[in-house]
């Protein structure tokens, strides 16, 4: 198969879908692969790093797109809508439930678009989105402790306080993947961390996990309204796979913060959980709402790319390697893997993206026919 990894062009993106090593493995299960120049340059993987991998560099995006398959990091944008072909399979996270364009564009295009975010593995994980999650956790209470600095507009309070001086009141919503690693984060400063989840059995796992360093409350909107007035720095870590996050803090209890609190929102690349919310970039990151400081970047990991990178393209790596060898045929010989297909052939083949964006939902199966597979 003809594989191509282009240069991510999202704002501040520097991740990219494949690194030296990984298009070696490609190359020596016997396909072809294309890098776009400089993809992989801001992070410290060279085109002649490439080239020793045994892949040709190309200077052009549209050369790139000519490939069977593309493996990229994050989702396609605007300018690269027409670049896509049909029956072609787009290998990267595409969280399209909050995104009618990018949805409409890929059905229009025609392609099989299999998103990291959805698949997942025999113990019904989500193996692709892990460690994206666990980079966003920490990085989470890294930029919340920074926006609450008083430069940025924040109350100018210390996450871990110091001898005499109480620690910041750090809320964490949701117990997942990004919320067990914000916690650790926030633990390790020194923080009054709290962690809401709707599942008892996760507070159970959590409060086993960090014991009395951290507290658990059961999440409703009482629950949240109540605690959301004292937190200085909140953590939107919800996740339905492949739907839009819910909206569990509303505008009112925006309103009860402190001023110069803070929200990260986590959550942001499905929509966000917060109803004050929307996304910004790593160039402009926060804005005010209500007297709150919110950051809302979409591709948070970006600002570690590297790191991000290799975390990446090491959960990647084997998925690549079955598409490159059985084509579309393994989504539905291994249903769990198939869970990623969420557009083909101009159907929406995902539940909750259907749901979300008002599509009709077409079972993999049928969208799959002999001739869509490549």
């Amino acid at each position: 198969m003809l594989i191509g990894i282009p240069r991510e062009i999202k704002n501040h993106e520097y991740r990219v879908g494949a690194t030296p090593a990984f298009v070696k493995a490609l190359i020596s299960a016997g396909h072809h692969v294309l890098v776009q120049t400089d993809a992989g340059a801001k992070i410290g993987f060279s085109d002649e790093d490439y080239e020793q991998a045994g892949a040709r560099i190309v200077y052009d995006a549209a050369t790139i797109y000519q490939a069977e398959m593309v493996i990229k990091v994050k989702e396609p944008q605007p300018s690269e809508y027409p670049l896509l072909k049909e029956r072609q399979i787009l290998f990267c996270y595409l969280h399209l439930a909050p995104d009618p364009q990018q949805t409409e564009a890929l059905l229009r295009q025609g392609v099989l678009g299999v998103a990291y975010e959805t698949i997942y593995d025999e113990k019904y994980r989500l193996p692709l989105l892990t460690p994206m999650s666990e980079i966003a956790g920490r990085i989470s209470i890294q930029t919340g402790a920074t926006a609450l600095q008083m430069i940025n507009g924040g109350k100018g309070v210390l996450i871990g306080g110091v001898p005499g001086v109480a620690p910041a009141k750090v809320m964490i919503i949701g117990g997942g993947v990004v919320g067990t690693e914000a916690a650790k984060m926030a633990v390790g400063l020194g923080g009054d961390v709290t962690i809401f989840d709707n599942n008892l059995n996760r507070l159970r796992e959590l409060d086993g996990i960090f014991g009395s360093r951290l507290k658990t409350v059961y999440s409703n909107a009482h629950n949240l309204q109540h605690h959301i007035r004292e937190a200085d720095l909140v953590i939107g870590a919800v996740l339905l796979p492949g739907k839009a996050a819910p909206k569990l803090v509303t505008r009112e209890m925006v309103k009860s913060m402190q001023k110069g609190s803070v929200i990260v929102d986590v959550a942001i690349d499905q929509g966000g959980c917060c109803e004050t919310s929307k996304p910004t970039t790593h160039s402009d990151p926060i804005y005010h709402e209500e007297g709150v400081v919110h950051y809302c970047v979409t591709n948070m990991p970006g600002a570690c790319a590297r790191t991000a990178t290799l975390a990446l393209t090491n959960a990647t790596l084997p998925y690549a390697l079955r598409l490159a060898q059985q084509g579309s045929k393994v989504l539905l010989q291994d249903p769990l893997f198939g869970e990623g297909l969420n557009v083909c052939l101009g159907h929406v083949t995902h539940r909750g993206v259907a749901h979300d964006l008002g599509y009709p939902y077409v079972e993999p199966k049928e969208a799959l026919c002999e001739k869509a597979f490549v």
